[in-house]
């Protein structure tokens, strides 16, 4: 058993890292930014004492010293699982509300454990895809993308518009968190996540159709009819399940090959298009409001596509991708648990 402290536990993947730390037998402290959130997430797993689960509030992962108390623990922590980071498009600051919570946030977090919890030997961050791609070089179908790749945007890119912001606030975090194992040599190692687009359910007691996660909002869409006369287009046509992802997580804390290694975490490629198939095919009752075979857009792009190598993940951490068809279905009965 390891004792875990967990940042932003009620976000949409955390969640799911949570429910499967307890189920390998860790026992977890989880920051959420309200008791009320915090008070959620202890009534959904009532069956476990405090000394198995608890909260601490957090409320601003941008202000100087947000983690100082949070670290602290009695028996002390020995891993930290960082995955508070804002991933959303409705800013009207992209340095304010996209780059210092992931910059000041990751680097804030890792000086805090420096300082304060000399007992923690593993540290893994959520970083993304977005911290590898390179978004200037369009659909690249002659490259092939793995963990040496480095999203190449600057400071000047970043604060064009909210997409460039939000990748830049990954690439920089992540950029940040491995400088800082380079020249504060700290006791503990690290190993960042980096996924593409995260499909896959969500935990009710946390999500409504309105609070939904970016990367679900497709989903909800597609179900609700939005996409009858023409499908949006994919944007990033590579995925993972929650649920894998979740696990990532996890065995990258448990396992000692992990250790100052970058995963790049995909299942491979989707379209929006197949979703609204696999809906068609499972769901029948949402056929009236879903497009056809001859409807327009949301397929692969006709020049072909960049390539991906996962090999890392599946040797290191020995995972086995879910399916695409498993995670819609399992999206949709979830969504369908919040109103869909």
């Amino acid at each position: 058993m390891t004792r875990v402290l967990l940042t932003g536990g009620s976000g949409f993947i955390a969640a799911h890292v949570l429910e499967i730390l307890l189920q390998h037998g860790h026992s977890v402290v989880t920051t959420v930014r309200t008791e009320e959130k915090g008070n959620k997430i202890l009534s959904a797993h009532s069956s476990y004492g405090k000394d198995q689960l608890d909260f601490v509030i957090v409320e601003d992962i941008a202000q100087e010293g947000a983690f100082d108390k949070a670290v602290v623990s009695d028996p002390p922590f020995e891993a930290v699982i960082h995955t508070a980071s804002p991933f959303h498009f409705n800013v009207t600051d992209v340095q304010k509300q996209l780059l210092d919570p992931a910059i000041i946030g990751t680097t804030g977090v890792l000086r805090s454990i420096k300082k304060s919890a000399p007992s923690v030997k593993r540290v893994v961050i959520t970083s993304s895809f977005a911290s590898i791609i390179d978004a200037f070089k369009g659909n690249w179908p002659e490259h092939t993308y793995d963990e040496s790749d480095w999203n190449p945007i600057t400071k000047e890119q970043a604060t064009d518009n909210p997409a460039n912001g939000y990748r830049a606030s990954k690439t920089f975090a992540e950029r940040a968190a491995w400088d800082f194992i380079e020249q504060e040599k700290p006791n503990f190692s690290l190993a960042t996540m980096c996924p593409p687009l995260v499909l896959g359910p969500i935990v009710h007691y946390l999500n409504s159709l309105e609070g939904l996660n970016t990367s679900n909002q497709r989903v909800r869409d597609i179900v609700q009819g939005k996409a009858k006369t023409e499908i949006p287009p994919t944007g990033t046509y590579i995925w993972v399940d929650v649920r894998d992802l979740a696990l990532c997580h996890v065995l990258a804390m448990e396992k000692d090959q992990a250790a100052n290694k970058r995963f790049f975490i995909t299942a491979g490629y989707f379209s929006n298009k197949e979703i609204a198939e696999i809906v068609g095919k499972h769901y029948p009752q949402y056929k009236e409001g879903l497009p056809t075979s001859s409807t327009p857009g949301g397929d692969y792009p006709e020049g072909g596509l960049y390539k991906y190598n996962n090999e890392r993940v599946r040797k290191v951490l020995g995972i086995e991708f879910r399916s695409l068809e498993e995670s819609i279905v399992d999206t949709v009965k979830s969504l369908q648990a919040v109103g869909a």
